[in-house]
């Protein structure tokens, strides 16, 4: 029998009580048909208050990569505790983060260590605009770069106001935005290096920097097409830009040297999120010595109470020598898993007269569901992701496989952790296969339920 989630029911309507609008992150409240509360993990299963079991392909948002409550992370976690939990100053392990940082991360030749990746977001934006002493930083339609004012200009810009071809829209989802942020930035569509070159040239002499996620995970799984990535370093080096590699997502992920070591690539500043702490409130801004001068000089503030906190540092070396010892075999063995998984999904897909087309490297990926009539072939950038992805559909096929316990995040996008197996993709597969029919029987387009 498919789940009933009547105890998170009951938290939920309590926390509405107490905690404004009853969750700590507004993405949280887009879980149908409740957002769950959880009662503990176990490497890649969860269990919630109800007692119901899920696979976990979501991951606490992506950075739970090594798995729920690893043990190796609890009694690193346990004998720091003891012997304390802050300080507000130095303490070894901040160098030996940082030291394995600086050997795994191509770009990483100093950093600083914050408590979120939308605070190293920030921090890289001060620095290019010091750096460079221009305002305007050149972002990419659809990328997600934190909450904050800065980070989410442009993200996701509206159909109906999305701009022209060539000039996207810089509008921003939140009220309450100092409106002169909004031009400080400049959006370009992902995946066009000709457009790029084109928006590059009509700013030039304004940009800073240009930041991007390597690929595409916060809109669909888009992966960078050839050129790409030497396009946005060329332009860099030529206007003497900065260039920004957003890796809160695919950093570790990707390999030890994140998604620059798998596609090839060397940014100036780097922001490292989510598996850098394994779980824990940790982040990181890797740089070049050039592009971080500003900080040694002084010029540039960043600072923090909790910055370098030792709980953190604790867990985050636990983290990177897991995937240090993994060696030149990752990321191909979750790379395997994920691509199994995306092949038994389409597959059920094509069984069910369900529209599936999962996207990605398979490490990370996203499904998405045709809306009837789209063309077939890769997504490619935001505009033609929202033109072709039913995301109405999705987030019906996405609670039939949360009630046979298969959990993936909100917008589609399903992460493989170093603790996912072969029989946890056996078992996803089996309980996905009662999921389809069911999305495929009860689903109907919101016109048709008039």
């Amino acid at each position: 029998m498919p789940y009933t989630f009547t105890r998170s029911q009951a938290l939920f309507t309590r926390a509405q009580r107490s905690i404004a609008a009853g969750v700590n992150s507004g993405i949280r409240k887009l879980e149908a048909p409740v957002p769950l509360y959880f009662d503990r993990g176990s490497g890649p299963n969860l269990w919630d208050v109800d007692g119901n079991h899920y696979l976990d392909f979501q991951l606490g948002q992506g950075a739970l990569f090594y798995g729920h409550a690893p043990a190796g992370m609890a009694d690193a976690l346990a004998a720091q505790a003891r012997r304390g939990t802050h300080w507000a100053a130095q303490c070894e392990l901040e160098i030996e983060v940082a030291e394995r940082l600086q050997a795994m991360i191509p770009a990483a030749e100093l950093v600083r260590f914050s408590n979120s990746a939308t605070e190293v977001v920030l921090t890289a934006f001060r620095l290019a605009r010091a750096h460079t002493g221009r305002k305007r930083i050149l972002r990419f339609e659809g990328h997600y770069h934190g909450w904050a004012d800065e980070g989410l200009v442009g993200f996701a810009n509206p159909a109906d106001r999305w701009g022209d071809d060539e000039h996207p829209a810089r509008t921003h989802p939140s009220q309450g935005v100092i409106p002169e942020v909004l031009e400080q930035f400049v959006v370009a569509r992902w995946n066009d290096p000709a457009h790029l070159r084109r928006v590059v040239d009509q700013h030039r002499g304004q940009l800073a920097a240009i930041i991007f996620e390597p690929a595409l995970c916060n809109t669909g799984c888009l992966e960078p097409v050839p050129g790409l990535m030497g396009t946005i370093r060329e332009l860099c080096d030529r206007d003497g830009m900065l260039m920004i590699s957003d890796e809160t997502i695919t950093g570790f992920r990707f390999g030890a040297g994140g998604a620059q070591g798998y596609y090839g690539y060397r940014p100036d500043l780097t922001v490292l999120g989510k598996a850098i702490g394994g779980g824990t409130p940790f982040a990181a801004l890797a740089g070049t010595r050039a592009a971080m001068a500003k900080i040694l000089s002084g010029e540039v503030i960043h600072a923090g109470t909790l910055n370098g906190n030792p709980l953190c540092l604790a867990a985050s070396r636990w983290c990177l020598d897991e995937v240090a010892r993994l060696g030149a075999a990752h990321p191909a063995g979750i790379q395997r898993l994920g691509q199994r998984l995306m092949a038994g999904l389409a597959e059920l897909g094509r069984a069910h007269g369900v529209p599936l087309r999962p996207q990605g490297p398979g490490l990370i990926f996203h499904t998405v569901l045709l809306k009837p009539g789209a063309a077939e072939g890769a997504v490619r950038d935001y505009r033609d992701y929202v033109q072709r992805h039913d995301a109405p559909r999705w987030a019906h096929l996405r609670r039939c496989l949360l009630e046979e316990g298969v959990r993936a995040i909100e917008r589609g996008l399903w992460s493989i952790s170093l603790a996912h197996g072969e029989a946890d993709i056996d078992e996803a597969l089996a309980r996905a296969a009662r999921a389809f029919p069911r999305h495929a029987a009860q689903w109907a387009p919101p016109a048709a339920r008039g």
